[in-house]
């Protein structure tokens, strides 16, 4: 893994909580950080609508050689849905 360094300003109230955190978990205040990070990001995730899940994942595009009608022409749903 390719670990990235970032350099982040805190106020003293702030930095005075990560340490005492961090001390208290017996955790490196980098862990408690990069928990943070993730969980925000997270919950950023949690607020995507399933359109924006399926685009982010790159699921939603243009079908190449199909019909333009592929979505409403009861043709293409011939055994759709059949095992």
């Amino acid at each position: 893994m390719n670990d990235y360094r970032l350099t982040i300003r805190l106020s003293a109230a702030l930095r005075r909580r990560l340490k005492d955190t961090a001390r208290r978990n017996g955790t490196r205040e980098s862990e408690i950080v990069r928990g943070a990070v993730e969980r925000q990001f997270a919950a950023e995730d949690e607020e995507l609508t399933a359109y924006e899940r399926a685009s982010k994942a790159g699921l939603i595009g243009v079908v190449r050689g199909a019909g333009r009608d592929l979505s409403t022409n009861p043709k293409y749903f011939d055994g759709f849905g059949r095992s």
